[in-house]
């Protein structure tokens, strides 16, 4: 007797430890399908992500529904949230579109929960809709999708076929899950358990924010309860708790995100996801307390959950919750501004040089952009530094060199900064287009930044002829501001080009680079001429002809950029830029020679005037 007892005991905890293992199982394969579809999702849709947060979400209601659609199409509250804050950081939403978002944010995560669903389609065996039942469309997404990222070569392909594989191996999972916890419905323990939830509906919402918070996905523990319910043992009053308790542990891991490393704004984002996530809870619980109290709806608390009821609570839930909470919008900020204290502005001339948030990796293509303008606004910077700098040649002055030096560390910094952001970009980026444009950016930073370098040689010249007591003479002076203007000109072209991601303003650079080339070769042979004439001494000689070699390297990193531009795009020019650039000037390209024509009535025409 004791033997057989002791056998049926190992053989109940053998069973148990099986159960879990293949739940656990089930659950490894439903997130690791989710994480591919959310993938595939922001492979195909990432460019236009930022366009839609920055523009759709100028009013709260319309923040409210880009959140949701964002979140249906990247299949994750959390990501989008994370995604927001990285924008927020690059200064391209504000916290008032970020609320919106936030509250939409868990609408849209509820889009998964009714696609699962569909385990409880009935069909009858000649009906078509047997194709949309899991143990079928499973099959079928795999399938698609393993025949369209493998066998097929374009990009949007093997994004729609990374899709369909997500979707396959999250079904799949789904499945798995289910199977593994059919036994648990004849389980006196399992049932005694849910029981214990059902009297204590604080339990059930406190196990569900734990559990999300160690699985780090709410739809992933609603796909579990989905799964249990195929138990049988599920009724309504166990259910609905334990759904708050999942909602609010989504804010746990953005707060988190939130938390660290971001600006005050990004902060206050996650503080309105708390408040807002809270105060639903607090609301829709007492709300159904009260409603259970006074006997309504009495059918529906003891009735058997099945997936359905589960995706359509959740639904009702986060939508309920965010039209209730909708008016209090500007109270929801106030909350997070006092909780979050506002600190003494600084004032940053150039904030989008601290914009490569890594956040924004969740979505390559948003990350790839945010970092093409990040770099024009860097060139923008080093023109600004340019101006600076050869404005100390006519006046040199202390408080000037101290604006450059300060401009001249954000230069440098950024370069650091973006050389790391690039290269872990790069582990993210698939596709070819993606690709060919990290790498153009990564080949512009050190040029712009050498543009950068340049400006501070011209102050440290300029200080050299201050201490000395020299000065250029007076043609000299005047050739250098004509020069000088064209050199501003193309770096301030050269900065437009990548701002936009413009390749008609690229184009633009080379004619002028050309005629600076033309500029600096007839400086060269006028001041030598003045150094014969004795005009000019051989100390502010020598600083000239730096200047004007200087100069002229600008304008050369101006014009290499503007080939990384255009030849991202054209496989002839990426493998050979000097060829394009002598066929480009031989060819008597008449857009080229018109405006090679322009700029040299503007420059180089005034400069052969002075005597």
């Amino acid at each position: 007797m004791w033997r057989q007892k002791q056998t049926k005991e190992l053989f109940y905890d053998m069973s148990t430890i099986l159960t879990i293992i293949k739940l656990l199982g089930g659950l490894a394969m439903f997130l690791y399908g989710m994480e591919i579809m959310g993938d595939g999702l922001k492979q195909g849709s990432g460019a236009a992500l930022k366009n839609v947060l920055g523009k759709m979400t100028q009013n709260v209601v319309m923040g409210v529904l880009t959140g949701a659609l964002v979140t249906a199409i990247i299949q994750s509250s959390t990501a989008t949230i994370v995604l927001t804050v990285g924008l927020i950081g690059a200064g391209i939403l504000n916290l008032r579109q970020a609320v919106g978002i936030v509250m939409g944010a868990n609408i849209g995560t509820t889009i998964t929960a009714q696609i699962i669903r569909l385990m409880d389609l009935e069909a009858g065996e000649t009906s078509l809709l047997n194709f949309f039942k899991p143990d079928t469309l499973a099959p079928i997404a795999l399938i698609l999708g393993i025949v369209l990222f493998m066998f097929v070569g374009k990009n949007t392909s093997k994004n729609v076929g990374m899709i369909c594989l997500g979707f396959g191996i999250l079904f799949s999972g789904l499945m798995y899950m289910t199977d593994a916890v059919e036994p648990l419905a004849d389980s006196p323990a399992f049932v005694g358990v849910l029981t214990y939830f059902q009297d204590m509906p604080v339990l059930g919402i406190f196990t569900g924010l734990v559990l999300t918070v160690i699985v780090q996905s709410s739809s992933a523990m609603v796909g579990i309860l989905q799964a249990l319910s195929s138990t049988d043992a599920l009724t309504f009053d166990i259910i609905y708790p334990m759904i708050m308790g999942i909602n609010l542990g989504t804010c746990v891991t953005t707060a988190m995100v939130c938390a660290i490393g971001t600006g005050k704004d990004a902060k206050r984002t996650g503080v309105v996801h708390i408040v807002f996530n809270t105060l639903g809870t607090v609301i829709f619980m007492i709300a159904m307390l009260v409603l259970r109290r006074f006997g309504l709806f009495g059918a529906l608390w003891g009735s058997i959950a099945d997936s359905g009821t589960i995706a359509n609570f959740q639904t009702l839930f986060n939508l309920i919750t965010a039209i209730v909470l909708l008016p209090f919008t500007g109270w929801l900020m106030k909350i997070a501004c006092t909780w979050v204290k506002e600190e003494p502005p600084k004032e940053d001339k150039y904030p989008e040089l601290s914009a490569l948030d890594k956040k924004l990796m969740i979505s390559p293509t948003v990350a790839l952009g945010q970092a093409g303008r990040s770099l024009g606004v860097m060139a923008r910077a080093a023109l600004d530094n340019t101006k600076l700098a050869l404005a100390q040649f006519k006046a040199y002055s202390e408080e000037r060199a101290t604006e450059i030096a300060e401009c001249e560390e954000k230069l440098d910094n950024f370069a650091d900064a973006s050389d790391n952001f690039l290269i872990e970009l790069f582990q993210y980026v698939e596709n070819e287009r993606d690709n060919r444009q990290l790498n153009m950016v990564m080949q512009c930073v050190p040029a712009v930044e050498r543009i950068g370098d340049y400006a501070t040689n011209y102050d440290e010249m300029a200080k050299k002829l201050h201490e000395a007591g020299q000065s250029f003479s007076e043609s000299a002076q005047r050739e250098l501001d004509i020069l000088g203007g064209a050199v501003e000109e193309i770096i301030g072209l050269t900065a437009a080009a990548l701002q936009q991601d413009d390749e008609n303003i690229a184009r633009r650079i080379e004619p002028l680079e050309e005629v600076i080339d033309d500029m600096v070769l007839l400086l060269r042979d006028r001041h030598a001429a003045r150094l014969r004439q004795g005009i000019c001494t051989v100390d502010t000689s020598l600083v000239f002809m730096e200047v004007l070699t200087l100069l002229e390297r600008a304008a050369d990193q101006c014009s290499s950029i503007a080939m990384l531009m255009l030849g991202r795009h054209n496989e002839e020019i990426m493998k050979n830029h000097h060829l394009y650039l002598q066929e480009l000037h031989e060819s008597g390209d008449r857009s080229y020679v018109d405006e090679l024509e322009g700029r040299k009535a503007e420059f180089l025409s005034p400069l052969e005037s002075i005597q």
